[in-house]
């Protein structure tokens, strides 16, 4: 299995760049926020056990999916440095435990271009982050970095439309066979 690990802030366009991603290499889909859902069954967002449940959602879905042989899962995710770390390296040895490979993206833009996505109606729908001052403060609270490996391939969603940044990661990592 090979695993796109699609991750940015808030309104980098980690989404709307999977959707595109997947109408060019057939996989499937594991947007961060399915696990986040889950965890709001059963627990008010953050309180004790929501990001235990959410972490464990999240490594049962990679497990299954390496473990059965899906060949291409393009995941979206916020990483923080260095909280989120031990997680990240946890997914990788999953990956790589059933012979995958995960393969990071880092997704940027401005923080004016941000505060101008993060008012989308498709955001809201989801309970996404929605306010500039929502986005400002959850982005001046944590680290949001690429994930601390060589070959994170790193790209700019602001000058790049999400189609043609979904051909560059088609091209840089060969998948479906380096065409599109």
């Amino acid at each position: 299995m090979r695993l796109v690990f699609l991750h940015g802030a808030p309104a980098a366009g980690k989404l709307t760049v999977a959707k595109a991603l997947l109408r060019l290499v057939p996989g499937r889909l594991f947007d961060n926020h399915a696990a986040i859902d889950v965890a709001r069954t059963v627990f008010e967002f953050g309180a004790p056990g929501f990001w235990e449940l959410v972490h464990n959602v999240r490594v049962a879905v990679l497990d299954a999916a390496a473990e059965h042989g899906i060949p291409l899962v393009v995941a979206t995710y916020c990483y923080v440095e260095p909280d989120d770390r031990p997680a990240f390296e946890q997914f990788e040895a999953i990956i790589r435990r059933h012979g995958g490979e995960l393969l990071p993206v880092f997704l940027h833009c401005s923080e004016a271009e941000a505060f101008r996505r993060v008012g989308n109606a498709d955001r809201a729908e989801r309970r996404k982050i929605t306010s500039a001052q929502g986005l400002a403060d959850f982005v001046g609270q944590f680290n949001i970095v690429p994930v601390p490996r060589t070959d994170c391939l790193m790209l700019d969603t602001e000058v790049r439309t999400a189609d043609a940044t979904a051909r560059e990661i088609v091209r840089h990592f060969r998948l479906g066979g380096g065409s599109a």
